[in-house]
């Protein structure tokens, strides 16, 4: 889909525990294809490593059983085989994520859309082994006429119900499910006592409370350069959800031409603009998640005003080639910038 992959250059930025200091409980693990990183700051000293992360890993399994793509016995594979249109019945979870996903779709003026597969597969970047070059017209019009997510979908029953109107349509949900997850190990981290954490999986993260130092989280955000692995620019997190999608890792070059894995959902081809990557701030993963990947597609010109009416705090990156010196401009909105509105201490 728009965008299957998040990348994010992770960083934390504080000083280890000191005696006195609250304790720092760091769990990590593999999930969703990814890995995850989880750091709780615990000032009571009254939380246990390992039955957090019993409670993370279960959670994850979870999620894992709903929506992993991977998972020929998760709920969305079950319901991507059923060549047809009859309605089935669909877990809370489910109804709640694609609840969002509709949200952001008809916000996002469609660009977010579960429904792309066939065409991120058409474009050689599904699975390992794809074709390299563009497809012809035909084919992505064949293609086309399985996506659509507000055309191949419906749901019934405040949701609870979902139909294909198209048999052979397919639901894809790398680029929120991931968020999703964040939220619900979040979710049980606070029932079971803690206030201070940041939960992180495949770059896609959100925050409670402040980091072992007391100041906000402090996250960096990698430079869109398929070149190098460095940090462009610090991101101070707090309370908020965070997702950052680029253009930069999954793309191929034919005839002079660059084609990333960022699709268009009304074109079904390849986006053409100058952005590079998009770091959104939200209430929840999964919003950001998906903000993310659905401003990526739109690019900055398109996707702030989209941003500013929807409240989402949203820094884009474009690329400048300046006489072949590829050089990168950061745009961000102004909500975006008053959650950055911080001291030289962290502090707000």
């Amino acid at each position: 889909m728009n965008a299957t992959h998040q990348f994010f250059f992770f960083f934390l930025f504080f000083c280890a525990a000191c005696s006195g200091e609250p304790a720092v409980i760091k769990l990590n693990g593999e999930t969703m294809g990814t890995s995850y990183n989880i750091v709780v700051v615990d000032h009571n000293r009254a939380l246990k490593q390992e039955v957090l992360h019993d409670a993370v890993e279960a959670t994850l399994r979870d999620v894992n059983a709903r929506f992993s793509n991977w998972d020929q016995n998760s709920e969305v594979s079950r319901f991507n085989r059923r060549h047809m249109t009859d309605p089935i019945a669909v877990s809370a979870d489910f109804t709640e994520v694609m609840s969002i996903a509709n949200i952001v779709h008809e916000a996002s003026e469609g660009q977010f859309d579960v429904t792309l597969a066939p065409l991120v597969e058409l474009w050689g970047f599904g699975a390992p082994g794809g074709t390299l070059e563009p497809p012809g017209d035909d084919a992505i019009a064949k293609a086309m006429a399985r996506t659509g997510q507000q055309v191949v979908l419906a749901s019934t029953n405040g949701g609870r119900r979902l139909r294909k109107t198209v048999p052979s349509a397919s639901i894809y949900l790398a680029a929120i499910a991931k968020g999703y997850g964040i939220d619900k190990v979040a979710g049980r981290l606070k029932s079971m006592g803690a206030s201070h954490y940041m939960v992180e999986i495949g770059g896609d993260l959100l925050t409670a409370g402040a980091n072992p130092n007391g100041a906000p989280w402090r996250i960096g955000v990698e430079r869109p350069d398929a070149a190098m692995r460095t940090v462009e620019d610090v991101v101070y997190v707090s309370g908020l959800g965070m997702a950052t999608s680029g253009d930069y890792r999954l793309y191929f070059e034919y005839d002079g031409e660059r084609y990333s894995h960022i699709i268009d959902a009304t074109t079904g081809r390849p986006v053409t603009h100058a952005t590079a990557s998009v770091t959104v701030l939200a209430e929840s993963a999964a919003l950001a998640d998906a903000w993310a990947t659905a401003l990526l597609a739109l690019g900055s010109e398109r996707g702030m005003p989209i941003a500013e009416k929807n409240e989402i705090a949203a820094l884009f990156i474009d690329r400048r080639d300046d006489n072949g010196d590829i050089q990168f401009h950061h745009i961000q909105n102004e909500r975006f910038a008053r959650l950055q509105a911080y001291d030289t201490t962290g502090r707000p």
